[in-house]
């Protein structure tokens, strides 16, 4: 399982350690150990030279322990600070080994080349923007023709939002210790890793949120029982789609049936019914225009093809007092508070649909996704699914996760609808409600993952996700049995 840490749990972490009886200078020599394993698993020693530049912190003192270990083991190794040298005491004691063991370093911008550049400059703690001395070094290390490896996060990249400097460095690696920080997954900051690699340093992993990937016998997909029959399954409500807007109803309506719904019922507009009857044969329909709280449906989801008017407002407040799990989105999803709801409460924002219902930006919730899809989810005791690349997925005791499946070709009007169809499906099948969203957004993604092997992203259509969810089902069990 990989861990997500923000910098202040990172420094709680260390605190930690220290506090159980490993004192910052052996947590220093863990990292530089796991980064030399595994940078050296990338770079042969025998075949690269390597230029570290390392700064005043604890970041610095990763690159002096890497130093020495590649020296060690023979490699050309040029030890370079060009701010200053070593502040922290680990970091000084690390120097000073390295020095007793006759190895050398440089204080001046040292006149070799290297195929290896290793930036070491700042880690976790750095605050933006970066000062002239520092930007100097990172527009001097993005000219260099040597590959770019950064430490834990490239230099000029925040940890814990999309934030970055005009100068951030370009990694092509980086080697995060310990757990990814929330940067690798907020642009423009996520630009900058490059490919990204987790160092284990031997600690217990304290943080709720990690980078979701399904159990290979989750009951979102399999059925381990006898007897089966569509009851068992459950009978999910659709209310979606309008005469002007009916695809959006049979989206929905397929990716339900498509992940094992034992029925679904769609109330909607009757001038829709022939497109969706065209496409989903098994739909029920209901022509009403509200629902009984003493209802039969196992789950509900709202707002596909719907206007956020009035009308859909009334709704969504009357589901709001039944008892069964609500996936609400699009047309559903409005300014309001969630906390008297009597029910299970998923929302399926894109970052749009979530400035409308928080009153901030776009580019504020895009630059701190995990944040705010955290706190409005624990605020308002609701499970948030907010869309995009690296979707988040926040629950309401505060934990998450981070989906890594999906591409390009879900960036198009109606992917969403038939993600809702999808989430009702599950939560019918998996009485887990983590489990079962993370489920269906994983698949989801997954599915736009296998077209775009065979095909170009962009042709893609939200039309044919259902065809792939056999596929995709099919491969993920193949990789958990690996």
């Amino acid at each position: 399982m990989l861990y997500i840490y923000k910098s202040s749990e990172i420094k709680k972490t260390d605190q930690q350690a220290e506090e159980n009886g490993m004192p910052s200078f052996t947590l220093m020599e863990s990292a530089g150990a796991g980064l030399f394993k595994d940078i050296t698993a990338s770079y042969d020693v025998n075949d690269h030279s390597f230029l570290i530049v390392s700064g005043k912190g604890k970041n610095g003192g990763d690159g002096i322990v890497l130093a020495r270990y590649l020296k060690q083991a023979g490699a050309k190794c040029c030890l370079y600070f060009p701010i200053g040298l070593p502040e922290t005491e680990p970091s000084k004691s690390h120097l000073h080994y390295y020095e007793t063991l006759g190895y050398s370093y440089e204080t001046d911008q040292p006149d070799v080349s290297a195929t290896v550049l290793i930036d070491a400059l700042l880690g976790v703690g750095a605050r933006l923007p970066l000062s002239a001395a520092i930007k100097q070094c990172t527009d001097w290390i993005n000219t260099q023709k040597a590959q770019r490896v950064s430490i834990d996060l490239p230099t000029g990249v925040a940890s814990d939002s999309g934030n970055c400097d005009e100068s951030v460095i370009q990694a092509d690696k980086t080697y995060i210790v310990h757990g990814y920080k929330p940067s690798r997954f907020l642009y423009p900051a996520a630009a900058y890793y490059g490919e990204s690699y987790i160092v284990d340093i031997g600690l217990p992993h304290t943080s709720n949120w990690t980078i979701y990937e399904p159990a290979q016998t989750s009951c979102s997909f399999y059925y381990s029982g006898h007897n089966a029959h569509k009851g068992i399954f459950g009978h999910g409500l659709l209310i979606a789609g309008t005469g002007l807007m009916p695809g959006s109803a049979a989206l929905a309506a397929l990716g339900a049936v498509s992940c094992g719904a034992g029925k679904v019922t769609v109330q909607t507009k009757q001038e829709a019914v022939p497109v969706i009857a065209s496409h989903v044969p098994e739909a029920l329909y209901d022509f009403g225009t509200s629902i009984d709280v003493d209802h039969t449906f196992q789950a509900i989801a709202a707002g596909c093809g719907r206007a956020a008017d009035n009308k859909m407002e009334l709704i969504v407040q009357h589901l709001l007092q039944q008892n069964q799990p609500v996936i609400l989105d699009a047309g559903a999803l409005h300014s309001r508070s969630w906390q008297e709801a009597k029910c299970p409460v998923i929302l399926t924002p894109h970052p749009g649909e979530f400035s409308r219902m928080t009153g901030k930006s776009i580019e504020h919730i895009q630059k701190n996704r995990l944040q705010e899809a955290s706190a409005y989810a624990v605020k308002h005791q609701v499970t948030v699914v907010l869309k995009g690349e690296y979707t988040v997925i926040a629950f309401a005791d505060g934990s998450g996760y981070i989906n890594e499946t999906g591409n390009e070709g879900l960036s198009k009007g109606g992917s969403g609808d038939t993600l809702t169809g999808i989430i009702l499906a599950l939560v019918m099948r998996n009485s887990h409600l983590k489990t079962a969203v993370a489920d269906a957004v994983y698949l989801h993604g997954k599915c736009a993952d296998i077209w775009k092997r065979m095909y170009p992203a962009q042709a893609m259509r939200p039309f044919g996700i259902h065809d792939l969810i056999p596929d995709a089902i099919n491969e993920m069990v193949k990789e958990r049995r690996r």
